[in-house]
This record gives structure tokens, C-alpha cells and sequence, in this order.
């Protein structure tokens, strides 16, 4: 956990975040109308409150399976090593499949678990991810949908956390560091 006292400023409301997720969902329900059942994947920690807000919007036959992977640790930045600490309970061969992530920044993670999960022959893989840091991509890798990109700043809340506090807060906000 920081030491140094820090503050927390609102960029994106619960509101903003809910009225994203429905515009999303319609995205989502038109590439898997004909599914017969989706396999989405959330990627652990930070988007387990993304993941559930979005199963509950889509109006489809959905299974829901998730995957730890770690580049951060309790750090600010990101390591670049991918570690898998959880793999799926589930098979994905054949099935479609969409893959959660709640914030794509360097874009290591992503292409890792894109990567992993393409390999086990899924039907289709898509990628949604809340947030999105372009200006930080070290990698060539987007998500099919994206929610808000925003500048370089370090957020927390709606499941994002910074060393395992703040993931509650109902809304997106950056870090300030006091003085």
C-alpha cells in the first residue's frame, strides 16, 4: 500500500459508465446474435464489477469464466512480464468467446491472453475493454470495443484498484498525489 497521501478526482461518473455499457451492448448483441452461448471471459481483478454490469445488459446466453493475469503487482507501473496466476475452469475450442479487460495500457495483457486464448481455437474471440491509454501502447494491439480512452493518468475505482484499495468507488478517478 502508498505511503504517500494521495487524492481522488472524478473523470467519469457511474452514470457516463452505465449509459456506455448500454451503448456497448447493442455493439456486443449485434456480432453475437446467433450465438448459442458466450463465453465471457473477465480478466481478474480490475473488471469484475465491468464484467458483471455488462452480462446483466447483454441480452444473450452467456457463461461466464475468468482469468488472472498479473504485470503490475501493487506497482504504478506496469512490469511488461504477463504472469497467468489463474487459467479458465472452462474449454473455449469452437466456442465464441469475448474477453473483458478493464484497462488496456501498455497492451501486454491483452496480446498475451488474445494470444493464449486464440491459440485454443475459439469460434470467435472479441476484446472489450472499459478503458483504453493509447498514448501508453508498447504493443500493436486494440480492443474490438472501447468505453472511454483516456490521457495518461492513473485511475482507480469501478474495480480498477491501487494496491488493492479503491476498487468500490462507483465511478472512474484519477490519482493525485498531495504534496
Amino acid at each position: 500500500m502508498s505511503e504517500r497521501p494521495y487524492v481522488i478526482d472524478e473523470m467519469i461518473s457511474a452514470k457516463t459508465i452505465a449509459a456506455r455499457i448500454e451503448e456497448l451492448c447493442v455493439s456486443i448483441r449485434d456480432e453475437f446474435h446467433d450465438t448459442d452461448q458466450l463465453v465471457v471471459v473477465g480478466l481478474l481483478r480490475g473488471s469484475f464489477v465491468f464484467i458483471a454490469d455488462l452480462v446483466r445488459e447483454l441480452d444473450l446466453p452467456v457463461e461466464v469464466d475468468f482469468l488472472e493475469a498479473s504485470s503490475y503487482g501493487n506497482s504504478m507501473e506496469s512490469s511488461r512480464e504477463v504472469r497467468i496466476l489463474k487459467d479458465l475452469r472452462g474449454r473455449v475450442e469452437g466456442r465464441d468467446v469475448l474477453i473483458v479487460e478493464d484497462i488496456v495500457d501498455t497492451g501486454h495483457t491483452l496480446k498475451h491472453v488474445t494470444g493464449l486464448l486464440g491459440s485454443r481455437n475459439p469460434g470467435r474471440l472479441r476484446t472489450i475493454a472499459l478503458l483504453d491509454k493509447p498514448s501508453r501502447r508498447e504493443t500493436d494491439v486494440t480492443a474490438d470495443w472501447i468505453g472511454f480512452s483516456i490521457p495518461d493518468e492513473f485511475v482507480v475505482g469501478y474495480g480498477i484498484d491501487f494496491a488493492q484499495r479503491n476498487r468500490n468507488l462507483p465511478y472512474i478517478g484519477k490519482v493525485r498525489f498531495a504534496d
